[in-house]
Parts: C-alpha cells; structure tokens; sequence
C-alpha cells in the first residue's frame, strides 16, 4: 500500500512539494492565515483535515516545510502525536540543530517551489534517505548525500549562505547607493560583471524583503554551522541583523507572490522606503 505523506504545512513550499507528489497527502489548514488557504488551494493533489491531530494520525510520513523559528515546535508535536511516523525535517537548520530535535532523516531544498519540473532539488540524508527518495515524485529531483542525519543540512546551510547573503549584500549596497546619490553608477558598474544579478536586483531584494523576518533565524542557524567549522559567526550574525531592519520596513508585509517579476531597481528601492 502506498504510503500517505503529512505537510507540516501547507503554504507557498509546502503546498507545491504536496502537488508534487502522486500519493495520498494529507494537511490541515487549521489556525492557518487566508494567504496559506490561497496558496493550499493551488495543491490539486492535496487533501485537507480538520486538525493536525488528524494530519499526524493519518500520515506514515510527516513532511515538516516550515519557518526556521517554528521547525523544532514542529518536530516535538510530530514525535508526541505519532512516534512511529517517519519524520522528514526539510527546514533550515543547521545540522547540529536537525540532530537535537530528532529527525529521522533531514533534506535541503534548493530552488523554488516545484510547479514546475526541472527547478526543484532536494538533498536528503539520515538512514532512511533513501525511502523518502523512493516515494513518488514529480517534478523534483532528489539528492542522497548519505546516511548521517545532518549532512543534507549542512549542503542547506552552505547554499543558501550565498544566495540569501549575496541578497542581503545586494541590498544594503543599493540602499547606500540610492543614499548617497549614485544608484545608476554602482549598477552600471556591477552590471558590467554580473548583468543577472543586477537586471533581477529589484525583485529579488523585493521578494528577500517580504520573507525577512523568515530569514532572521536562518542566518543564525547559518552563524552557527560555520562556527563549528571553525569559523567567525559574526558574518552571518551581521546578515541576521541586516535582515531584520529589512523585516521593519513596510514592503516586509507585502506576500511574496505580490511581487512581479522584472521589477525596476529604483521602484523596488522607493517600495522599500527609507
């Protein structure tokens, strides 16, 4: 019998990776926001329960997609409700992190909601990786690293280190730029060596903004993987804090889904306000 997989929860990741899966999935938009209810809507695949009692009872494989600062509340309600459920923590957290709460097997997922084939990627370690690989999935591509819960992590806690700090990076030089006076000099002179980032600076500064506050601990969870390899935390605590200003800022209550795609740098920049 095909095995019935549990989405803890359903919202922007969540709802996708349900979709992407041709089994019974089950989750529960109980005490959920109207965007997530928006967002579940769009999971043709996925069938809604009452309560996350239900989800947990009913799930042979619970699925744990949420934000950093919520993902060990999630692992010990999971390990309360149903012991015997394999449980897959596919959050941001740094590998010693992903240890403590106790997670059968861990995964890092690179790249955006999968929609659609071929963007997707999930890292998977823990001794059980190979069962989560084998479930049936569409449109992602599944990547054991190994039997050592953590490892799938620490591939989580080095990718997005670059992709969410070049952000980070990207926008406290435009904020100052635009400060200063010299918005068009500084892109003019970054598009002559990196034309991508640069023609998609505003909306991905648009879009780091309105998950900010996500990303606060995350970078934390990040500080403290380097630390262990020996290395200063203080960069990815600095980070932390640059996205939590970021978090202040009134473009940060925006949904992510609201903004558009090829958004003006200035445009993103005067969104952002002072």
């Amino acid at each position: 019998m095909a095995p019935t997989v549990g989405i803890v929860s359903p919202g922007a990741m969540g709802s996708a990776l349900a979709d992407a899966l041709d089994t019974r999935v089950v989750a529960t938009l109980e005490a959920r926001s109207e965007r997530t209810r928006g967002l579940a809507a769009q999971a043709e695949r996925l069938e809604l329960l009452p309560t996350l009692g239900d989800v947990l009872r009913e799930a042979d494989v619970v699925l744990s997609v949420a934000p950093t600062s919520a993902a060990e509340e999630v692992a010990a309600t999971v390990r309360s409700a149903n012991p015997n459920s394999l449980f897959v923590d596919l959050n941001a957290l740094s590998p010693e992190t992903v240890r403590r709460i106790g997670a059968d097997v861990d995964g890092a997922i690179s790249g955006p909601p999968p929609w659609r084939a071929g963007t997707t990627r999930i890292y998977l370690s823990g001794p059980q990786a190979g069962e989560v690989a084998s479930l049936p999935w569409t449109r992602v591509q599944l990547v054991v690293v190994d039997d050592e819960v953590g490892t799938a992590s620490a591939v989580k806690m080095c990718t997005a280190s670059v992709y969410k700090g070049t952000t980070a990076l990207l926008a406290h030089a435009l904020l100052t730029a635009r400060s200063a006076g010299v918005l068009e000099h500084v892109l003019d002179d970054l598009r002559s060596s990196f034309p991508e980032l640069v023609d998609g600076a505003g909306t991905a500064v648009a879009r780091a903004t309105t998950k900010s506050a996500r990303y606060v601990p995350e970078m934390r969870e990040i500080a403290a993987t380097q630390a262990t390899a020996g290395l200063p935390r203080d960069l990815f605590d600095g980070v932390a804090a640059a996205y939590e200003a970021l978090a202040k800022r009134e473009l940060a209550r925006t949904a992510p889904e609201d903004i558009p795609a090829g958004l003006d740098v200035a445009e993103a920049l005067d969104q952002l306000g002072s």
